[in-house]
């Protein structure tokens, strides 16, 4: 079998109807699950990103990828499936977010400050592990995606109305 050679995939702009559909649980992990995410390694850091989940490339299913940059500790780039997040602390952190589906906006976002994480890997090994900081943001963020929300669903309604221009601009560059 020959090494496979991840390609670069088209990113979904705010507006594709994809990004605001749940996305399906993998119930399989088939060879096409796992060059997806090389695919999706691959995109996340040609657009400078940190996390990119599947329904961001036009794929519905419950994946995310983080890249070694979201954690504190010395793990590398990591695939998350079927992900659920169990438990989410009562104290939030407003802290600035961007998203590659999303170019040119950024606004603070409140985020639980720790959560408590259910997953697979591409084995389907089951794994349950506590995030605080900085990894719980992002993965807060990427797990949104899988469930159709963008992070500006989650900012105040008078900073929604300062954006609602440039979010009607890309929606409107995707029909």
């Amino acid at each position: 079998m020959s090494a496979y050679t991840p390609k670069r995939l088209k990113i979904y702009i705010y507006g594709a109807p994809v990004l605001r559909k749940k996305t399906a649980p993998v119930e399989k992990v088939t060879e096409a699950i796992r060059r997806l995410t090389q695919d999706m390694t691959l995109t996340m850091y040609d657009d400078d990103g940190i996390g990119l989940s599947a329904n961001q490339v036009g794929e519905s299913h419950a994946i995310f990828i983080l890249g070694a940059s979201a954690f504190e500790d010395d793990r590398g780039d990591s695939v998350f499936l079927n992900p659920e997040i169990l438990e989410m602390s009562e104290e939030t952190e407003l802290q600035e977010e961007g998203c590659l589906s999303i170019p040119g906006i950024r606004e603070n976002v409140p985020r639980s400050l720790t959560i408590r994480l259910r997953w697979q890997d591409l084995d389907l090994k089951i794994h349950e592990e506590i995030f605080t900081g900085f990894p719980a943001r992002v993965i807060q963020h990427e797990y949104d995606h899988l469930n159709g929300i963008f992070f500006t669903d989650r900012i105040s309604s008078v900073r929604k109305m300062f954006i609602k221009s440039k979010l009607s601009e890309l929606a409107s560059s995707q029909s």
